[in-house]
């Protein structure tokens, strides 16, 4: 038997509950690890509290997109791949289909990138859903090159600092957008030119910064009425990608009100993550991110798996700088 972290009913943190269930084994394209650390995200609040855009099928569900550990169990049909290497997980699968909130789970193998044995397993659980999300809407789709403007909201999120550090190891020019002006060393330690907090300065600020022309891209966790804002301060031809839905609120198209001509756009990171070839991509780019040191992942705190309910307290909180991460057992 082997423990795993489910949810028997929708709600809060304490819903969440420990089970012993049977050892899984894996099928094909299936692998197996024995966890060491997982991290967290918004994603699986929103999962448990059925608010999420893949909602669960039916219950007791599990959930969870990352975890870093070892194989313990090959599928059938698995090359590339054998007991004992060191992996990571990445979001590339439903949590109605699979989860990594347990000592030992089974994972597809299109999800698992190779983690170096040097590679702390806690930095390694903290790293690839906030730099896969920026890469893929910045680097990969949006095409983001030395010398342009990148205005970042809800920059102090791991995902917001991941997209600092990711436009500064391109030469771009990150401006922080952050609701409290506590957070702003931290936003200016990953790098960015500038800080705004989130008020009625933030159009002059971003037109002072960018010599009046205008950010070349928004990359916007929020949504809802504020992107109109958002939209005043992106360039003439500019990009605005919405990638998160933080206010709750319903989202306008701006570009109509002034006829502005400027790209926006929804992303999810499922459009990297899903493509075997843009997978690849993605893993070669952050790997070397990581190695050179130019990617500095930023852990805010760890918990061990016994306290997963005040894990979840925490991140649904918003006090963390950075990302949340979960040990199990001994982290190796």
């Amino acid at each position: 038997m082997v423990l795993a972290v489910r949810f028997h009913e929708l709600g809060g943190p304490e819903v969440l509950r420990f089970d012993d269930i049977p050892l899984p084994e894996p099928g094909p394209a299936e692998l197996r690890l024995r966890v060491a650390a997982i991290g967290l995200n918004r994603a699986e609040v929103n999962f448990r509290r059925g608010t999420y855009i893949d909602k669960p099928r039916s219950l007791p569900c599990g959930l969870g997109y990352e975890a870093a550990g070892v194989v313990t169990a090959v599928g059938p049909d698995v090359t590339g791949f054998a007991v004992g290497d060191p992996v990571s997980v990445v979001p590339a699968f439903s949590q109605n289909d699979y989860g990594t909130y347990g000592t030992e789970v089974v994972v597809p193998v299109a999800a698992v990138v190779r983690r170096p044995a040097e590679v702390d397993p806690v930095i390694s659980a903290a790293a690839w859903m906030q730099y896969l999300t920026p890469y893929g809407a910045l680097v990969d789709i949006g095409g983001m090159r030395a010398g342009d403007h990148v205005v970042v909201t809800a920059a102090t999120s791991s995902v917001g600092l991941a997209a600092i550090q990711l436009a500064r190891l391109v030469g771009a020019l990150p401006i922080a957008v952050i609701r409290s002006s506590d957070k702003a060393d931290a936003a200016k330690a990953a790098g960015a030119v500038r800080v705004v907090v989130n008020s009625p300065d933030l159009v002059p600020e971003v037109l002072e910064e960018t010599d009046g022309r205008g950010a070349d891209f928004v990359f916007d966790a929020v949504a809802g009425p504020g992107v109109r804002d958002l939209a005043r301060a992106t360039a003439t031809g500019g990009q605005l990608i919405v990638h998160g839905t933080l206010s709750g609120e319903p989202t306008p198209f701006p570009g109509t009100e002034g006829m502005r001509a400027l790209v926006m756009r929804s992303y999810t990171l499922f459009e990297i993550t899903r493509v075997p070839e843009r997978l690849r991509r993605a893993e070669r780019f952050i790997g070397a991110g990581l190695a050179s040191g130019a990617l500095r992942p930023v852990v805010d705190r760890t918990f061990d798996l016994a306290d997963i309910v005040a894990a979840h307290e925490y991140l649904e909180s918003g006090a963390q700088v950075g990302k949340v991460v979960v040990t199990v057992g001994e982290a190796s």
